[in-house]
């Protein structure tokens, strides 16, 4: 009886293990599910602000179109932005932004055209 206990148990804990997505591990880059999500939107904007601030080119956000998101000490996100130029043109801006929420921390590591 134990035997078959220990058996169903160690059974259970490969299929929990296997039918876990890697991409929900700890360090592992997940797509954002819902890009409409306010926060999300507001991340892909402060993106754009800060970028802004040192390059002093006018763009203006205009909308977070995809990403990913990674969980670390706090989170990081892979942004793709849409967003205009000075003179009204569209282009796509990657951004990398890490966020920690019990800390207020929110850094802009990255962001370059996406093209």
């Amino acid at each position: 009886m134990r035997t078959s206990l220990l058996l169903v148990a160690a059974v259970a804990a490969v299929v929990c293990a296997v039918a876990t997505p890697t991409a929900a591990i700890p360090g592992g880059w997940a797509p954002i599910t819902d890009i409409n999500d306010p926060h999300v939107q507001e991340l892909g904007g402060w993106a754009v602000a800060e970028h802004v601030k040192k390059a002093n080119d006018g763009l203006k956000f205009s909308k977070v179109v995809s990403g990913d998101q990674q969980v670390v000490s706090g989170m990081n996100y892979r942004l793709v932005i849409d967003a205009l130029s000075g003179d009204g043109k569209g282009a796509s801006y990657k951004a990398l932004v890490y966020e920690q929420d019990w800390t207020n921390t929110r850094r802009l590591l990255s962001f370059e055209p996406a093209n």
